[in-house]
């Protein structure tokens, strides 16, 4: 006859042996989802940046270029009033220096085969925030179908002391 302590040592052997199988299970189960999944993951090749400098010489004495395009993402630095040598343009009068700085954005947008509808980023950085409030409205003509996100900022200076306005964008090209 057993013994009612042999008896519970070996129902107590039995279950833990059966859990034991169970958690086993668990894991192998586990295992095959997880190869599953890794199996199922899809390579994307990497994206190689395409730069577009729109004022070579001046970008290039200042290190930076105007935009880079991966994917269909394009990063576009801030735009300022310039001429081609990159001497300040419009001196003291935020509103064409304003109208300066879309003019060129727009070029860079066209570059990449693209319009204003396709920025969803815009900053804007000035050194004359209630005077650039005033002028605003001209950015109605830019965005006609509608605005994107973005921030304004009033700023103590800009690169040149002659600067009023900076304008970056991000953009995203739409297949």
């Amino acid at each position: 006859m057993i013994k009612p302590t042999n008896h519970r040592f070996i129902q107590v052997t039995i279950l833990t042996l059966f859990l034991f199988s169970l958690s086993l299970q668990s894991c192998k189960e586990k295992e095959a989802t997880s190869e599953n999944t890794i199996t199922q993951e899809i390579e994307v090749p990497a994206e190689t940046p395409e730069y577009f400098l729109l004022r070579p010489e001046v970008e290039k004495a200042y290190g930076y270029s105007h935009a880079v395009k991966i994917g269909n993402d394009i990063k576009v630095s801030g735009a300022v009033s310039m001429d081609d040598e990159g001497n300040p343009t419009a001196i003291g009068d935020l509103e064409q220096q304003m109208k300066n700085c879309y003019a060129d954005l727009e070029k860079v947008l066209a570059h990449f085969d693209c319009t204003f509808d396709d920025v969803v980023v815009e900053n804007v950085f000035t050194t004359n925030m209630p005077l650039f409030l005033e002028k605003a409205a001209y950015r109605n003509e830019i965005y006609t179908k509608h605005f994107p996100t973005g921030t304004w900022l009033g700023v103590k200076e800009l690169a040149l002391p002659e600067f009023m306005i900076e304008i970056e964008l991000e953009v995203h090209k739409s297949e």
